[in-house]
Protein backbone atom coordinates (compact mmCIF):
# COMPACT_ATOMS: atom_id res chain seq x y z
CA UNK A 1 0.00 0.00 0.00
CA UNK A 2 1.30 3.43 -0.91
CA UNK A 3 0.98 5.68 2.12
CA UNK A 4 -1.04 8.85 1.60
CA UNK A 5 0.92 12.00 2.43
CA UNK A 6 -1.04 15.17 3.15
CA UNK A 7 0.97 18.39 3.43
CA UNK A 8 -1.14 21.12 4.98
CA UNK A 9 -1.28 23.52 7.91
CA UNK A 10 -5.07 22.99 8.17
CA UNK A 11 -4.50 19.88 10.25
CA UNK A 12 -7.89 19.62 11.99
CA UNK A 13 -9.78 19.84 8.71
CA UNK A 14 -7.48 17.24 7.15
CA UNK A 15 -8.09 14.80 10.02
CA UNK A 16 -11.88 15.17 9.79
CA UNK A 17 -11.89 14.78 6.00
CA UNK A 18 -9.64 11.72 6.14
CA UNK A 19 -11.64 9.93 8.84
CA UNK A 20 -14.86 10.76 6.97
CA UNK A 21 -13.42 9.17 3.82
CA UNK A 22 -12.73 6.03 5.90
CA UNK A 23 -16.42 5.76 6.89
CA UNK A 24 -16.21 7.58 10.25
CA UNK A 25 -14.87 4.66 12.30
CA UNK A 26 -14.39 4.69 16.08
CA UNK A 27 -11.14 6.57 16.79
CA UNK A 28 -8.60 6.64 19.61
CA UNK A 29 -5.88 9.30 19.89
CA UNK A 30 -2.43 8.47 21.24
CA UNK A 31 -0.33 11.45 22.37
CA UNK A 32 2.35 12.20 24.94
CA UNK A 33 2.15 14.62 27.85
CA UNK A 34 3.81 17.44 25.89
CA UNK A 35 1.52 17.12 22.89
CA UNK A 36 -1.50 16.81 25.15
CA UNK A 37 -0.60 20.08 26.88
CA UNK A 38 0.57 22.22 23.96
CA UNK A 39 -1.08 20.89 20.79
CA UNK A 40 -4.26 19.00 21.70
CA UNK A 41 -6.18 22.11 22.83
CA UNK A 42 -5.80 23.56 19.32
CA UNK A 43 -6.65 20.29 17.58
CA UNK A 44 -9.70 19.64 19.73
CA UNK A 45 -10.97 23.05 18.68
CA UNK A 46 -10.19 22.45 14.99
CA UNK A 47 -11.24 18.80 14.66
CA UNK A 48 -14.53 17.17 15.66
CA UNK A 49 -12.91 13.76 15.36
CA UNK A 50 -10.12 14.61 17.79
CA UNK A 51 -12.53 16.33 20.19
CA UNK A 52 -14.72 13.21 20.32
CA UNK A 53 -11.94 10.63 20.56
CA UNK A 54 -10.64 8.86 23.65
CA UNK A 55 -7.11 10.16 24.30
CA UNK A 56 -4.36 7.86 25.57
CA UNK A 57 -1.56 10.02 26.98
CA UNK A 58 1.86 8.37 27.34
CA UNK A 59 4.99 9.63 29.05
CA UNK A 60 7.28 11.76 26.87
CA UNK A 61 10.80 10.84 25.77
CA UNK A 62 12.60 8.01 23.98
CA UNK A 63 13.21 6.16 27.25
CA UNK A 64 9.45 5.55 27.36
CA UNK A 65 9.40 3.81 23.98
CA UNK A 66 9.35 0.63 26.02
CA UNK A 67 7.54 -2.67 26.52
CA UNK A 68 6.08 -1.37 29.79
CA UNK A 69 4.56 1.71 28.10
CA UNK A 70 3.33 -0.41 25.18
CA UNK A 71 1.54 -2.72 27.61
CA UNK A 72 -0.20 0.28 29.18
CA UNK A 73 -1.36 1.42 25.73
CA UNK A 74 -2.74 -2.03 24.89
CA UNK A 75 -4.69 -2.09 28.17
CA UNK A 76 -6.08 1.40 27.57
CA UNK A 77 -7.15 0.42 24.04
CA UNK A 78 -9.20 -2.38 25.59
CA UNK A 79 -10.71 0.06 28.09
CA UNK A 80 -11.57 2.46 25.26
CA UNK A 81 -13.50 -0.27 23.46
CA UNK A 82 -11.13 -0.39 20.49
CA UNK A 83 -11.69 -3.10 17.90
CA UNK A 84 -9.97 -4.14 14.68
CA UNK A 85 -12.27 -1.69 12.92
CA UNK A 86 -11.16 1.23 15.09
CA UNK A 87 -8.52 3.72 13.96
CA UNK A 88 -5.64 5.04 16.06
CA UNK A 89 -4.54 8.63 15.43
CA UNK A 90 -0.95 9.11 16.61
CA UNK A 91 -0.45 12.80 17.42
CA UNK A 92 3.06 13.72 18.53
CA UNK A 93 6.72 13.16 17.74
CA UNK A 94 8.59 10.10 16.54
CA UNK A 95 8.24 8.24 19.83
CA UNK A 96 4.44 8.48 19.61
CA UNK A 97 4.27 7.34 15.98
CA UNK A 98 6.76 4.50 16.61
CA UNK A 99 5.03 3.04 19.65
CA UNK A 100 1.51 3.99 18.50
CA UNK A 101 2.08 2.32 15.15
CA UNK A 102 3.46 -0.78 16.89
CA UNK A 103 0.44 -0.89 19.19
CA UNK A 104 -1.90 -0.59 16.19
CA UNK A 105 -0.09 -3.23 14.15
CA UNK A 106 -0.26 -5.80 16.97
CA UNK A 107 -3.54 -5.04 18.81
CA UNK A 108 -6.14 -7.65 17.80
CA UNK A 109 -3.71 -8.66 15.02
CA UNK A 110 -3.73 -5.26 13.41
CA UNK A 111 -5.81 -2.11 13.13
CA UNK A 112 -5.50 1.02 10.96
CA UNK A 113 -3.69 4.12 12.13
CA UNK A 114 -2.93 7.69 11.05
CA UNK A 115 0.20 9.65 11.93
CA UNK A 116 -0.02 13.37 12.71
CA UNK A 117 3.54 14.43 13.55
CA UNK A 118 3.90 17.56 15.66
CA UNK A 119 7.71 17.70 15.65
CA UNK A 120 10.06 18.19 12.74
CA UNK A 121 11.78 14.89 13.47
CA UNK A 122 8.47 13.09 13.62
CA UNK A 123 7.41 14.62 10.30
CA UNK A 124 10.54 13.89 8.32
CA UNK A 125 11.45 10.53 9.82
CA UNK A 126 9.12 8.43 11.95
CA UNK A 127 5.80 9.35 10.32
CA UNK A 128 6.78 7.92 6.93
CA UNK A 129 7.94 4.50 5.85
CA UNK A 130 5.98 2.00 7.92
CA UNK A 131 8.59 1.23 10.56
CA UNK A 132 7.16 0.85 14.06
CA UNK A 133 8.84 -0.30 17.22
CA UNK A 134 10.19 0.07 20.72
CA UNK A 135 13.55 -0.09 22.45
CA UNK A 136 14.41 -3.28 24.31
CA UNK A 137 17.16 -4.53 26.60
CA UNK A 138 19.10 -1.27 26.36
CA UNK A 139 19.22 -1.10 22.56
CA UNK A 140 17.32 1.04 20.06
CA UNK A 141 14.35 -0.29 18.07
CA UNK A 142 14.91 -3.97 18.81
CA UNK A 143 11.21 -4.93 18.61
CA UNK A 144 8.88 -3.75 15.87
CA UNK A 145 7.00 -4.31 12.64
CA UNK A 146 6.68 -2.93 9.13
CA UNK A 147 3.18 -1.49 9.08
CA UNK A 148 2.13 1.40 6.84
CA UNK A 149 -0.22 4.03 8.27
CA UNK A 150 -3.27 4.93 6.25
CA UNK A 151 -1.87 8.44 5.95
CA UNK A 152 0.46 10.99 7.47
CA UNK A 153 -0.79 14.56 7.84
CA UNK A 154 2.36 16.68 7.76
CA UNK A 155 2.49 20.33 8.76
CA UNK A 156 4.79 22.98 10.19
CA UNK A 157 2.12 24.91 12.11
CA UNK A 158 3.03 23.46 15.51
CA UNK A 159 6.80 23.84 15.18
CA UNK A 160 6.80 27.30 16.75
CA UNK A 161 5.89 25.62 20.06
CA UNK A 162 9.12 23.61 20.01
CA UNK A 163 12.44 24.45 21.66
CA UNK A 164 15.46 25.00 19.41
CA UNK A 165 16.84 21.56 20.21
CA UNK A 166 13.72 19.85 18.88
CA UNK A 167 13.91 21.75 15.59
CA UNK A 168 17.58 20.91 15.12
CA UNK A 169 16.90 17.27 15.96
CA UNK A 170 14.44 16.98 13.08
CA UNK A 171 16.58 19.02 10.75
CA UNK A 172 19.37 16.45 11.01
CA UNK A 173 17.18 13.94 9.15
CA UNK A 174 16.48 16.57 6.49
CA UNK A 175 20.24 17.09 6.13
CA UNK A 176 20.62 13.32 5.71
CA UNK A 177 18.04 13.31 2.93
CA UNK A 178 19.82 16.23 1.26
CA UNK A 179 23.11 14.33 1.34
CA UNK A 180 21.38 11.31 -0.20
CA UNK A 181 19.61 13.30 -2.93
CA UNK A 182 21.67 16.06 -4.56
CA UNK A 183 23.85 19.14 -4.02
CA UNK A 184 20.99 21.56 -4.76
CA UNK A 185 18.70 20.32 -1.96
CA UNK A 186 21.63 19.91 0.41
CA UNK A 187 22.85 23.43 -0.31
CA UNK A 188 19.39 24.91 0.38
CA UNK A 189 19.27 23.12 3.70
CA UNK A 190 22.66 24.49 4.75
CA UNK A 191 21.53 28.03 3.90
CA UNK A 192 18.22 27.95 5.84
CA UNK A 193 18.11 29.37 9.36
CA UNK A 194 16.49 27.51 12.24
CA UNK A 195 17.45 30.19 14.72
CA UNK A 196 14.68 32.30 16.24
CA UNK A 197 13.50 34.90 15.23
CA UNK A 198 14.65 34.10 11.66
CA UNK A 199 12.93 30.70 11.71
CA UNK A 200 9.95 30.73 9.30
CA UNK A 201 7.68 27.68 9.63
CA UNK A 202 5.64 28.53 6.52
CA UNK A 203 8.74 28.71 4.36
CA UNK A 204 9.90 25.40 5.81
CA UNK A 205 6.79 23.46 4.66
CA UNK A 206 7.82 23.07 0.96
CA UNK A 207 11.36 22.17 2.04
CA UNK A 208 9.92 19.59 4.41
CA UNK A 209 7.78 18.20 1.60
CA UNK A 210 10.87 17.82 -0.61
CA UNK A 211 12.66 15.99 2.20
CA UNK A 212 9.77 13.65 2.99
CA UNK A 213 9.39 12.81 -0.69
CA UNK A 214 13.05 11.75 -0.82
CA UNK A 215 12.29 9.21 1.88
CA UNK A 216 8.96 8.20 0.32
CA UNK A 217 10.65 7.51 -3.02
CA UNK A 218 13.15 5.20 -1.35
CA UNK A 219 10.51 3.43 0.75
CA UNK A 220 8.31 2.70 -2.27
CA UNK A 221 11.26 1.07 -4.03
CA UNK A 222 11.95 -1.23 -1.05
CA UNK A 223 9.10 -1.37 1.52
CA UNK A 224 10.67 -3.90 3.92
CA UNK A 225 14.33 -2.89 3.72
CA UNK A 226 15.64 -5.82 1.72
CA UNK A 227 17.96 -3.68 -0.37
CA UNK A 228 18.06 -0.05 -1.48
CA UNK A 229 16.05 1.27 1.48
CA UNK A 230 19.20 0.75 3.53
CA UNK A 231 20.38 4.11 2.18
CA UNK A 232 18.10 5.70 4.79
CA UNK A 233 20.32 4.19 7.49
CA UNK A 234 23.09 6.59 6.53
CA UNK A 235 24.45 8.14 9.71
CA UNK A 236 22.48 5.77 11.92
CA UNK A 237 24.95 2.97 12.63
CA UNK A 238 27.26 5.35 14.46
CA UNK A 239 24.36 7.58 15.52
CA UNK A 240 22.48 4.74 17.22
CA UNK A 241 25.72 3.67 18.92
CA UNK A 242 26.06 7.19 20.33
CA UNK A 243 22.45 6.98 21.56
CA UNK A 244 22.91 3.57 23.17
CA UNK A 245 26.17 4.72 24.78
CA UNK A 246 24.47 7.82 26.18
CA UNK A 247 21.52 5.79 27.48
CA UNK A 248 23.89 3.36 29.20
CA UNK A 249 25.53 6.30 30.95
CA UNK A 250 22.11 7.70 31.96
CA UNK A 251 22.65 10.83 29.86
CA UNK A 252 20.19 10.43 26.95
CA UNK A 253 20.74 12.51 23.83
CA UNK A 254 18.22 13.62 21.20
CA UNK A 255 17.96 11.22 18.26
CA UNK A 256 18.52 13.92 15.66
CA UNK A 257 21.65 15.15 17.39
CA UNK A 258 22.97 11.58 17.43
CA UNK A 259 22.22 11.33 13.70
CA UNK A 260 24.02 14.62 12.99
CA UNK A 261 27.12 13.40 14.81
CA UNK A 262 26.73 9.94 13.24
CA UNK A 263 26.61 11.52 9.78
CA UNK A 264 30.01 13.06 10.42
CA UNK A 265 31.47 9.73 11.49
CA UNK A 266 30.06 7.95 8.46
CA UNK A 267 31.13 10.73 6.09
CA UNK A 268 34.63 10.21 7.50
CA UNK A 269 34.33 6.49 6.70
CA UNK A 270 33.00 7.47 3.26
CA UNK A 271 36.09 9.59 2.71
CA UNK A 272 38.36 6.78 3.91
CA UNK A 273 36.71 3.98 1.93
CA UNK A 274 34.91 5.62 -1.01
CA UNK A 275 36.82 8.91 -1.53
CA UNK A 276 33.97 11.20 -0.46
CA UNK A 277 35.24 14.77 -1.11
CA UNK A 278 37.22 16.16 1.79
CA UNK A 279 35.95 19.72 1.33
CA UNK A 280 32.31 18.63 1.62
CA UNK A 281 33.13 16.60 4.73
CA UNK A 282 34.76 19.60 6.39
CA UNK A 283 31.93 21.94 5.38
CA UNK A 284 29.32 19.62 6.85
CA UNK A 285 31.34 18.96 10.00
CA UNK A 286 31.68 22.70 10.61
CA UNK A 287 27.92 23.17 10.15
CA UNK A 288 27.17 20.43 12.69
CA UNK A 289 29.77 21.69 15.16
CA UNK A 290 28.32 25.21 14.94
CA UNK A 291 24.67 24.18 15.30
CA UNK A 292 24.77 20.92 17.29
CA UNK A 293 27.96 21.10 19.27
CA UNK A 294 29.84 17.82 19.75
CA UNK A 295 29.16 14.46 21.40
CA UNK A 296 32.14 14.09 23.70
CA UNK A 297 33.90 10.73 23.52
CA UNK A 298 37.43 9.54 24.20
CA UNK A 299 39.43 6.66 22.78
CA UNK A 300 38.58 4.70 25.93
CA UNK A 301 34.94 4.68 24.76
CA UNK A 302 35.62 3.05 21.39
CA UNK A 303 35.15 -0.60 22.52
CA UNK A 304 31.70 0.18 23.96
CA UNK A 305 30.69 2.15 20.86
CA UNK A 306 31.87 -0.58 18.49
CA UNK A 307 30.02 -3.21 20.53
CA UNK A 308 26.85 -1.11 20.22
CA UNK A 309 27.41 -0.99 16.45
CA UNK A 310 27.69 -4.78 16.41
CA UNK A 311 24.16 -4.94 17.88
CA UNK A 312 22.72 -2.82 15.07
CA UNK A 313 19.82 -4.62 13.40
CA UNK A 314 21.23 -3.96 9.91
CA UNK A 315 24.15 -6.31 10.50
CA UNK A 316 23.96 -9.75 8.94
CA UNK A 317 26.54 -11.19 11.36
CA UNK A 318 28.35 -10.03 14.49
CA UNK A 319 31.65 -10.19 12.60
CA UNK A 320 30.73 -7.46 10.09
CA UNK A 321 29.43 -3.99 10.90
CA UNK A 322 27.26 -2.67 8.06
CA UNK A 323 27.11 0.94 6.88
CA UNK A 324 25.56 2.99 4.12
CA UNK A 325 28.29 5.30 2.82
CA UNK A 326 28.58 7.94 0.09
CA UNK A 327 30.88 8.30 -2.91
CA UNK A 328 29.59 11.87 -3.15
CA UNK A 329 26.41 13.81 -2.37
CA UNK A 330 23.59 11.90 -4.10
CA UNK A 331 25.75 8.79 -4.62
CA UNK A 332 25.08 6.34 -1.77
CA UNK A 333 26.45 2.82 -1.51
CA UNK A 334 24.72 0.27 0.74
CA UNK A 335 26.19 -2.78 2.49
CA UNK A 336 29.61 -1.31 3.17
CA UNK A 337 31.56 -2.85 6.02
CA UNK A 338 34.35 -1.49 8.16
CA UNK A 339 36.74 -3.15 10.57
CA UNK A 340 37.00 -2.09 14.23
CA UNK A 341 40.36 -0.54 13.37
CA UNK A 342 38.83 1.54 10.58
CA UNK A 343 35.94 2.60 12.81
CA UNK A 344 38.40 3.60 15.52
CA UNK A 345 40.34 5.70 13.00
CA UNK A 346 37.10 7.34 11.87
CA UNK A 347 36.20 8.16 15.47
CA UNK A 348 39.67 9.70 15.89
CA UNK A 349 39.00 11.99 12.92
CA UNK A 350 35.49 12.76 14.22
CA UNK A 351 37.00 13.90 17.52
CA UNK A 352 39.52 16.05 15.66
CA UNK A 353 36.82 17.67 13.49
CA UNK A 354 34.70 18.35 16.57
CA UNK A 355 37.61 19.83 18.53
CA UNK A 356 37.68 16.94 21.00
CA UNK A 357 41.11 15.51 20.26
Amino acid sequence: MEQKLIFTNLVGTAIDDLVSSMGNPHTVVISDVNTSNFVMPYLKNDSKVVANSTEIVMKAGDSNKSLDELTIIWKKLISAGATRSSVIINIGGGVVSDIGGFAASTFKRGMKFINVPTTLLGAVDASVGGKTGINFNGFKNQLGTFSEPEAAIISTCYLNTLPQQELLSGYAEMLKHGLLENDEIFGKLLSYSLVYPLFDSERLLPMLEDSVMVKQKVVLSDPTEKGFRKVLNFGHTIGHAFESFAMAHQSPIAHGYAVAWGLIGELVLSHMLLDFPSEKLHKFAQYVKTNYGAFAISCDDYPSLIEAMRQDKKNESVDKINFTLLHNVGEPEINQTATPEQIGAALDIYRDLMGLA
